[in-house]
């Protein structure tokens, strides 16, 4: 049987990025001697500093803290080298190996340093409001302000060094063994296996006939794992459940809202509004099926391209939108996303053994950013490279901040590649003068939209029933996971879409309930954030460029409230949400205009 996959001729073939300003070949050598002087390191950092750090001046916690990140910064070069060259060829054993050392060396590194953030946590109140006040340490203000609220969740340092080395083979392992599970899976497709990237694509395609063979291979696939993906799923429900116990949080989903510097409350409104807002899903999905000239719309309809817009993207065409999209809006922008292409710090190519999805990682801020995608040269695909190179403009200004500030918490993460599609998106669509192709765009980019915000609510909402389920019934079987996806799915849809029993088993392919429980809602508040900020844009003059890259400078220095204040919005606001909502219903609307003015789509 043929084992060659179908890859579209895009000039992405051998777009692969170099990671030598990570670590200089040979690799594995290079890889050792950072481990083995963080190590030592680390050591003088632990024996210096340890149980002292209540007492120091402000001058002592600036050495303290200078030279806390310096660790970081080589554990990190090391941890982002193997966990990047990994990614693109996970069912290499060496890669996985390596992959592994590192992992086990930073558990042990970061136990040595463990100290610091109970002792800080712990200092008296008076010693910590003196330091977090002093000019000399406002570099790391909002870190040790952020530090001390974990104090009531905090175990005692033998505790917390067990539950460190215990995670590299334990959660660790079992997210690692889940990703080269469902990388390595292969699915049936015109004779021969390919992987479950190309199979994906599949649904997208205008012809109906293989949108649905696709869909079955999928679920065949996807089958043929289950036991493995079931009991993975089962395994890490029931150690976060065991983790949130031992310190003593009172939800499954409030760990995640203090790492995303929420409270339960402000989640549970967007959730809240998000759902009463089911309707808008319904509504679309009525004209998505009037536009396909369908009488019933399954679950492999959904993504199906109109056909009059189908259109293929070489990776040259897709870096020139991009870059003259971003240089519109400000040149900064392409300035920096430029650097991404020319110094191959983007891994675009197809290939077996590349992992799935796509991400930009931010490794650290002496380096700069990398992006992964896998580019068939789609539409959807260039909105994927404008999305990415939203995260690395954003990663690559915030690198000024320092390795303790760099990154956002993940409800303002996606503030940047949210609006970097946004950006490029508009930019397309005002270039297009045939209304069915803009009917054709705009449908795209609701659907997109859609998947941001009312599909990642709807997850959200099968997360809660998931871990819900495991701590009170105990673990549960492949075909609960099931019903429980389709309940959320269904939720969503309402009888616009007819969802068939084999979409029960697609829950097993989403990497984040395995990554980083909790993580969906984050895209939906970071596109119903956009939204309001792209409306800013569009109505509050030449200022707001500047102001924009201003704050994505600022990476995670501030609590999200504070960073976007600037740009005119206030989240505290309980009618944010709905603002934001209104605006999908209204881009519903004007599809539904379109549609009436120029007919189905034929």
């Amino acid at each position: 049987m043929k084992t060659e996959e179908p890859r579209a001729v895009t000039d992405a073939e051998n777009v692969v990025w170099n990671l030598d300003d990570l670590v200089a070949p040979p690799a594995a050598p290079g890889v050792d001697r950072l481990l083995a002087e963080a190590e030592r390191r680390v050591a003088r950092f632990s024996a210096r500093y340890r149980g002292k750090v209540a007492g120091l001046s402000a001058a002592e916690m600036k050495a303290l803290l200078t030279e806390y990140e310096e660790l970081i910064e080589m554990v990190g070069r090391a941890e982002s080298y193997a966990s990047l060259s990994w990614s693109t060829q996970s069912d290499d054993p060496a890669r996985g190996a390596l992959l592994q050392k590192v992992a086990e060396k930073q558990s042990q590194l970061s136990q040595q340093a463990l100290f610091l953030d109970l002792e800080w946590a712990n200092a008296p109140d008076d010693a910590a409001r003196l330091l977090i006040d002093d000019p000399l340490l406002a570099r790391w203000r909002h870190w040790l302000i952020v530090s001390r609220r974990y104090k009531p969740h905090l175990l005692s340092e033998p505790e917390e060094k067990i539950l460190a080395e215990k995670a590299v083979t334990g959660r660790q392992a079992w997210v690692r063994y889940f990703d080269e599970t469902v990388s390595a899976n292969r699915y049936e497709w015109d004779g021969g296996q390919v992987t479950q990237e190309v199979i994906l694509r599949q649904l997208y395609e205008p012809d109906r006939d293989r949108r649905q063979a696709a869909a079955a291979s999928l679920t065949r696939g996807l089958r043929a794992i289950q036991r493995t993906t079931t009991y993975i799923m089962n395994t890490l429900l029931a150690e976060k459940s065991s983790e949130d116990t031992l310190r003593r949080f009172p939800a499954w989903i409030s760990a995640r809202n203090m790492d995303n510097q929420v409270d339960d409350d402000t989640v549970n409104a967007l959730v809240t509004a998000v759902t009463a807002r089911y309707d808008i899903v319904a509504r679309y999905y009525g004209l998505k099926k009037k536009l396909l000239g369908l009488d019933v719309l399954y679950d492999y309809d959904r993504y199906a391209a109109l056909p009059v817009a189908e259109r293929r993207f070489t990776w040259d065409e897709a870096k020139a939108a991009v870059l003259s999209a971003y240089g519109s809006f400000h040149p900064r922008m392409a300035e920096i996303a430029s650097l991404f292409f020319e110094k191959r710090w983007i891994d675009a190519s197809v290939h077996p053994g590349k992992r799935g999805g796509a991400f930009s990682s931010s490794t650290i801020p002496s380096v700069h950013p990398y992006i992964l995608m896998s580019f068939q040269g789609t539409a959807e695909d260039v909105m994927t490279l404008a999305h990415e190179l939203g995260h690395g403009v954003h990663q690559y200004l915030a690198r000024e901040q320092g390795v303790l500030e760099q990154n956002t918490p993940l409800t303002t993460a996606e503030t940047a590649s949210v609006f970097g599609e946004a950006v490029v998106f508009q930019h397309l669509i005002a270039r297009e003068k045939d209304p069915k192709v803009v009917l054709s765009m705009l449908v795209g980019e609701i659907e997109s939209s859609f998947a941001t915000v009312f599909r990642q609510v709807a997850m959200n909402r099968f997360e809660h029933a998931a871990h819900t389920a495991r701590r009170t019934s105990g673990e549960q079987t492949t075909e609960n996971l099931a019903a429980l996806w389709l309940d959320s799915q269904k939720a969503m849809f309402g009888d616009s879409v007819t969802l068939t029993d084999d979409y029960g088993i697609w829950w097993s392919y989403v990497t984040h309930f395995i990554h980083v429980p909790g993580y969906v809602y984050a895209y939906a508040f970071g596109d119903l954030l956009v939204r309001a900020l792209y409306a800013r844009y569009l109505s509050a003059g030449r200022d707001f460029p500047e102001r924009y890259i201003a704050m994505l400078a600022r990476g995670g220095s501030d609590w999200p409230t504070a960073l976007v204040k600037p740009l005119g919005v206030d989240l505290a606001d309980p009618g944010f949400w709905t603002q934001g909502l209104d605006l999908l219903g209204g881009m519903v609307d004007q599809a539904e205009t379109l549609a009436a003015a120029g007919g189905r789509v034929d």
